[in-house]
């Protein structure tokens, strides 16, 4: 029986995010620049969208860019800009006629000109999509993420929009940059790491975490379906025991 054949479609996670690694590491072991893995990246990305659509996953978003990586050497971060235009320019048309909306999350400041210009293109293009949703986060760090959101808050109790009791979690959930996004459901790492690297830290408060030793330029179907079978056994309690979920 193949892999996708094993997958309980009643037990699907909703949102799954992925932080893509190993791009380096791969193109080293087969005697390459770094920019090699990069461009040998994208397979992976679209066997993890098709993965989604053939399983009926509503949300993917993918750890694109980090506001870390912005002290990569110039002319890597030079060529990822580009690389990430091509690709947009790319696979824009595929993505809209799959019925998938393109989503971005982030600092857009910092881009290029060129690559904002591009993302917003294919925004604009896909905005009224009703299938997948994709998202990119693109020099993106979570920390920043939530000082921004308690910056906001701060700001609209000073002005008197809201009182100390109106800070709940779900006032904080609508001031990050995934506020129309549920919560992750799983999050997968590639290339071995086992470290969450400044992703999603609020939004994977109940996350299953799934660490492969996969480089990211060898993930393949058979790869997302391997996590998601491994999401599939595990017992998610969210603080219950495992007799409550029973009854």
């Amino acid at each position: 029986m193949s892999l996708i054949d094993q997958i309980d479609r009643n037990k699907l996670p909703q949102h799954v995010a992925i932080i893509m690694d190993g791009n380096g590491r791969w193109a080293k072991l087969n005697g390459k620049e770094r920019t090699f893995g990069h461009k040998n990246a994208l397979k992976a990305v679209r066997a993890s969208i098709e993965c989604c659509r053939e399983l009926g996953i509503k949300y993917l978003t993918l750890y694109a860019f980090s506001t870390e990586n912005w002290n990569r050497p110039k002319l890597e971060v030079a060529f990822l800009m580009t690389l990430l235009s091509n690709a947009i320019n790319k696979e824009i048309k595929e993505l809209h006629s799959n019925n998938i909306r393109l989503n971005i999350i982030g600092d857009l400041t910092k881009l290029p000109s060129s690559a904002r210009k591009d993302l917003q293109k294919a925004i604009e293009l896909t905005k009224n999509n009703t299938g997948s949703v994709l998202t990119l986060a693109l020099s993106y760090g979570s920390k920043e993420e939530i000082i921004g959101a308690i910056k906001t808050i701060a700001n609209q109790y000073k002005e008197g929009k809201i009182i100390e009791d109106d800070i709940t979690e779900e006032l904080v959930n609508n001031n990050l940059y995934t506020h129309n996004m549920p919560m992750v459901d799983l999050m997968i790492r590639t290339s071995g790491e086992t470290r969450i690297s400044n992703f999603l830290l609020w939004q994977i408060a109940y996350a299953e975490l799934y660490f492969t030793p996969v480089l990211w330029p060898d993930f393949t179907h058979d790869s997302f379906y391997e996590a998601i079978l491994c999401y599939q056994r595990r017992e998610r309690r969210f603080g219950k025991i495992s007799e409550q979920l029973t009854n």
